[in-house]
């Protein structure tokens, strides 16, 4: 009955009879003093505007700090890496040098920016650069090549071990391994060796074995003895021949109880193997037994 009472009161419902027997009952007085109680309880001051301000604060303090860049100067940093690119693509491309190489066994012909040929040998390599060509006629060779140059400004020929100069002509250069050759098949030829400067006329030669200049017999023909096949010798340590035999054949020489620095002169022929090396072993004394893609070369008296 006073629980109904109380929801009365509270909604301002009961009647003068009804809250003059509600205010008699201990009910009614717990509820006055509770009411009284609570209005001495004062709300705490809110600003929102300065919460949401605080919040603002916070939050920008825990972000991550991007300075974004402008536009346009982002442009200009990207367009100054492409012009460096270009730059230097530029430069590596008018710098880059031709280059020819054969492989063992392998010989080719190259035709150079001034109509000049030349025929590389077995295991050769040529470079110049087109870019300065009408600048300098200049090659760098290693290995044998065949020249024909055409009439024009000096001609030049740099190898590791010695240049050679001319103006127009036909000759032939070998550099190998302690090995030096010049042979001067038509007009004249400078050869620079060690700084001494040495003149070539046709029908001549310049040779230059392990570091010592050697008298060299002129050529026979009007062109290198390879340039037909066939590779050819006079008074030249064996070692060479046999270096040479592997080049134009592609095979593995060994030797055993053999003087490598015996003097060969000779010619073997460049397509038949056999006769190659029965070429090389008849004027030598020594015998061979071939292999697969190998040939040993032995002294005749070895067990």
């Amino acid at each position: 009955m006073q629980e109904n009472y109380l929801a009365k009161w509270l909604n301002g419902e009961l009647s003068e009879a009804e809250l003059s027997e509600f205010k008699k009952s201990e009910a009614y007085v717990s509820y006055m003093r509770i009411i009284e109680a609570s209005k001495k309880i004062e709300a705490p001051e809110f600003d929102v505007q300065a919460a949401l301000n605080t919040f603002k604060q916070r939050e920008m303090a825990a972000a991550p700090k991007v300075v974004p860049l402008k536009p346009y100067k982002q442009f200009l940093r990207i367009a100054a890496v492409i012009a460096v690119m270009l730059a230097g693509s530029y430069f590596y491309l008018n710098t880059l040098d031709n280059s020819f190489t054969t492989q063992l066994a392998e010989r080719t012909e190259v035709t150079l920016p001034d109509s000049s040929e030349l025929i590389l040998n077995a295991d050769s390599r040529v470079t110049f650069s087109e870019k300065k060509w009408d600048k300098e006629r200049a090659v760098k060779l290693q290995g044998e090549a065949f020249f024909k140059v055409a009439k024009g400004k000096k001609f030049t020929v740099a190898t590791d071990m010695g240049s050679v100069a001319v103006l127009g002509t036909q000759f032939n250069v070998e550099t190998r391994d302690n090995f030096f050759e010049v042979t001067c098949y038509e007009g004249l030829v400078s050869v620079t060796y060690n700084g001494k400067e040495t003149k070539l006329p046709a029908g001549t030669s310049f040779l230059v074995v392990n570091n010592k200049i050697q008298a060299a017999e002129g050529p026979k023909n009007d062109t290198p003895s390879w340039m037909n096949n066939e590779s050819s010798f006079h008074s030249i340590p064996l070692q060479f021949v046999l270096n040479e035999l592997e080049r134009q054949y592609n095979i593995k020489v060994e030797t055993e109880n053999v003087d490598t620095n015996q003097l060969f002169t000779g010619t073997f022929s460049n397509t038949n193997l056999k006769i190659a090396l029965e070429s090389i072993s008849t004027p030598s004394q020594i015998s061979y037994k071939l292999g697969e893609d190998n040939v040993l070369f032995y002294a005749k008296n070895t067990p």
